[in-house]
């Protein structure tokens, strides 16, 4: 499991030790944003049984190979280390090669060489682009990502497809839809109304705040990654709520929920951002037999008691 310390990665390993497995966490801890949430988790993992982990980066190869030789009997390798974010990866997308491009494919070749057969990749919605009409299904095309993020993970997908079709490995990619939850990344929507609006900030919108999110709270997220261990060969599924959400209308919850107004500033749209993102989920829902369950409103009030328990 790589990405074990991170918001979606840690919540897999939890269900996966919840459910009697082993796992191996692999995680470089790294500064994208404020180490003590990865702390944080990794202390809590640390606790449980079953759990070993490595500090290590994806895209060190001698490295990850040295796991894989070790004395570990690997079912399968699920693939959650990235570097994410649209507006991070247009000031250094060189690192956004790196993790979501080459660290996967240090992985493939490790699966090759081990024998591991199953191999789970992490993707986003971001690499629909804007040349999509809503919602967006699995078989859209994903040939123009508007940012060095989106185009690092779809060129992920695209080695992925190659070591299915060369080495017979069975393989899932996910898209993710804008996910969010306890514990989440501080540069997520989500994340910093809450803090903004407990802290009496003022909460930045880029644009007019019309766009709209497909939010999907991190346990149907971990939920859904588990799922897809299963025999597929090979497939790409979207996993949101199929239930897109007005930004505006996304504050005035976290308003709400957290007892204060929000304060907002409008800034100008980024060239990077879509209007829309809204997940088709019929294929995760036929192959994987899975849906969301977490209402907005039910995974914002745990988001705020998270918040104010650990500010």
């Amino acid at each position: 499991m790589t990405g074990a310390c991170g918001f979606i990665g840690s919540k897999v390993v939890e269900s996966l030790l919840n459910e009697g497995h082993s796992v191996v966490g692999v995680d470089n801890l790294n500064d994208a944003y404020d180490t003590r949430l990865k702390d944080w988790r990794l202390r809590r993992l640390t606790e449980r049984p079953g759990f070993e982990f490595y500090r290590m980066d994806i895209s060190a190869r001698a490295g990850i190979q040295s796991i894989f030789e070790s004395q570990f009997a690997l079912d399968g390798v699920i693939n959650l280390a990235a570097r994410a974010g649209v507006r991070q990866s247009i000031e250094n997308p060189w690192i956004y090669l790196d993790t979501n491009y080459v660290g996967t494919l240090n992985l493939l070749d490790q699966c090759r060489k081990s024998g591991i057969k199953k191999f789970v990749l992490a993707s986003t919605s971001s690499v629909y682009g804007q040349c999509n009409p809503v919602p967006y299904s699995e078989e859209m095309s994903t040939s123009q990502p508007l940012s060095p993020y989106a185009a690092s993970k779809k060129a992920a997908e695209s080695i992925c497809y190659s070591y299915h079709h060369l080495y017979e490995l069975d393989i899932t990619v996910l898209r993710y839809f804008t996910v969010y939850g306890p514990a989440g990344r501080p540069d997520m929507s989500l994340f910093r109304f809450v803090q903004w609006i407990s802290e009496e900030k003022p909460v930045i919108v880029f644009g007019d705040g019309r766009q709209s999110r497909d939010f999907t709270y991190v346990d149907d997220i971990a939920r859904g990654t588990i799922a897809a261990l299963g025999p597929a060969g090979y497939t790409t599924i979207n996993l949101g709520s199929n239930d897109p959400t007005v930004l505006m209308d996304a504050i005035r919850i976290v308003e709400d929920t957290v007892g204060k107004k929000a304060r907002i500033e409008f800034k100008d749209s980024h060239p990077a951002d879509v209007p829309a993102t809204w997940a088709n989920i019929t294929r995760a829902r036929d192959q994987l037999h899975w849906a969301p369950t977490t209402t907005l409103e039910q995974g914002v009030n745990k988001l705020v008691e998270w918040y104010n328990e650990n500010r």
